[in-house]
């Protein structure tokens, strides 16, 4: 199965928890997946990560946003925060889970398969 790789552009938490879905499920289905959070899109996961729609999903059944990043990271799946971006929002590396790696568009892109899929949001 290809490889999926999902650059996410902005700090918008409801498109980020989209895209956390799909690459839990693109991993249930044997699938390796890796997320590239550019610039301002490392705020996503600064702690304490909170979303404005996490009490609206909870009550509905369904995970916060927190809860479905730690879900990504336990199944395997490559979170990379952005070296600028962290750097833009004055975030220190140490202070993310340490399953999360900081890099850059040039090793994201390198470390991609001739066969992966590559997906912007």
């Amino acid at each position: 199965m290809p490889g999926l790789n999902i650059l996410v552009l902005t700090p918008d938490a409801e498109r980020f928890r989209g895209v956390l879905t799909l690459a839990l499920a693109h991993a249930a289905l044997g699938g390796e997946a890796r997320l590239f959070l550019q610039l301002d899109a490392v705020r996503l996961i600064a702690p304490p990560v909170e979303a404005r729609e996490d009490r609206n999903h909870v009550a509905h059944g369904l995970p916060t946003l927190a809860k479905l990043i730690e879900e990504a990271l336990d199944a395997g799946i490559t979170v990379i925060a952005c070296q600028s971006g962290l750097a833009l929002a004055a975030m220190d590396a140490a202070r993310l889970d340490p399953r999360v790696e900081a890099g850059g568009p040039i090793s994201f892109l390198q470390q991609m398969k001739g066969s992966d899929r590559l997906i912007a949001v």
